[in-house]
């Protein structure tokens, strides 16, 4: 067992910033002005002691990227003599890009870097494999940990094959709110009768927390996620998922023969900022299904890919892998332009979305992963067996501050934005 924990933070000008590119919308952006939740994140990893090699992937908004790492830098900065922590920002990516034009393997840049979900993941899924990690642990900077057992937990049955003969390569686990609740808490409103993800989660998460520990799973959460060796030199994330690249890496795995578990005693506390502005969040949604929906009506053309039934996925994420999801986000657009006026115009741009923008981006860009999946493997191995990229993509080792904090600056990292 070797494994190392790989942390995504997002830094920005300010918390919701108006976006017109799809991919690089994300949940939270934390505002070069705020703390954050950063800091509550390692200090719960403080507290139940965790061990292994800690990196924390900058993901800067264009043209804060050197404030952002200052930043982010002098928070980790606090916390250096307790954990390992390492920082990956643009400049180590900057440096990691010219080795790999070195390499001849450009096609890389692509599909690995800090911009957009599926990029930032298998940024992760490189320093994993460059640094010969057995296992990449995926959390979130809006979450904490509890457990002093959590690491033990990731790996549990990781490596290992299951009654019968099946390997555990990839797991997944459940997030708690601040009730210590694991059931999603979205209302089944009457504008989302064609949208009840979260009805439909609730109802595979039920089943799936009184079976068997391990069992095959519906879902993957990036914010919860343990990849095996064998796994993440084998299969990538999709860069070019606008957002639930994690949902998508499952469906990917499935697709080259593998599958991913869902451990019932493995869990995280998730306590997320205020939501962004919602018609924001459906309208990425929109491109995310219709993408996936077309995603996968690409691979029946793939001889080498095994095919994946939307109703194996039932009760969810199933419908909205069907045909159906085109008129299904025009009529919630709808519906909402309707039960949620003071966002008419954004459920408006959402609808046209549906019928326009979102099919014409998956039609653009879904055989896109295909290409990029067959390198990857082999370009994987190339800047594994790379002194120079292993040297690179061991990051920023953060040392403690000289001196005291100023008391402004230290009690902001043990309050609450």
């Amino acid at each position: 067992m070797n494994p190392c924990i790989i942390i995504p933070t997002y830094v920005g000008s300010k918390r919701h910033r108006e976006n017109t590119d799809v991919l690089t919308i994300y949940d939270h952006v934390t505002p070069l002005t705020h703390q954050g939740e950063l800091p509550r994140c390692l200090q719960s990893l403080v507290d139940v002691g965790i061990e292994c090699p800690i990196f924390v992937l900058v993901v800067a908004e264009q043209g804060v990227e050197a404030a952002a790492s200052n930043k982010i830098a002098e928070i980790l900065s606090v916390f250096t003599e307790q954990l390992d922590l390492r920082m990956i920002d643009h400049e180590v990516l900057n440096r990691l890009n010219l080795r790999i034009d070195a390499l001849g393997v450009s096609s890389l840049k692509e599909g690995a870097g800090l911009a957009g979900y599926g990029a930032i993941r298998n940024l992760g899924l490189l320093i994993a494999a460059v640094g010969n990690f057995t296992e990449c642990i995926f959390i979130d900077d809006d979450e904490t940990v509890d457990d002093p057992e959590f690491i033990d937990k990731a790996v549990y049955g990781l490596g290992k094959l299951t009654k019968t003969g099946v390997p555990v390569l990839v797991k997944t686990g459940y997030f708690t709110d601040k009730k210590g609740q694991w059931k999603s808490s979205q209302k089944s409103a009457w504008y989302n009768h064609f949208w009840r993800q979260g009805e439909l989660f609730n109802a595979w998460i039920t089943k799936a927390m009184k079976g068997a520990r391990l069992s095959r799973s519906n879902g993957l959460y990036g914010g919860l996620c343990a990849i095996h060796r064998e796994a993440f030199l084998r299969v990538s994330f999709d860069p070019w998922i606008p957002r639930g690249e994690d949902l998508d890496y499952l469906l990917n795995v499935r697709m080259y023969g593998g599958d991913v578990w869902f451990d019932n005693q493995w869990h995280i506390r998730h306590a997320p900022p205020p939501t962004r502005n919602e018609s924001l969040r459906f309208r990425q949604d929109i491109y995310r299904w219709i993408y996936e929906h077309r995603k996968l009506e690409f691979a029946k053309s793939q001889i080498d890919l095994i095919q994946i039934a939307p109703h194996s996925l039932d009760p969810y994420p199933g419908p909205f892998l069907e045909h159906s999801i085109g008129r299904r986000v025009f009529l919630t657009a709808i519906l909402r332009m309707i039960g949620r006026a003071s966002d008419r115009k954004g459920y408006f741009r959402a609808a046209l979305s549906a019928q326009r923008e979102a099919k014409a981006y998956a039609e653009s860009f879904c055989d896109r992963y295909y290409e990029f999946q067959i390198g990857w493997p082999q370009v994987v191995n190339i800047l594994a067996s790379d002194p120079l990229s292993a040297s690179i993509l061991g990051g920023i080792v953060m040392e403690p501050l000289q001196g005291e904090l100023e008391e402004e600056t230290a009690q902001a990292f043990n309050c609450a934005e």
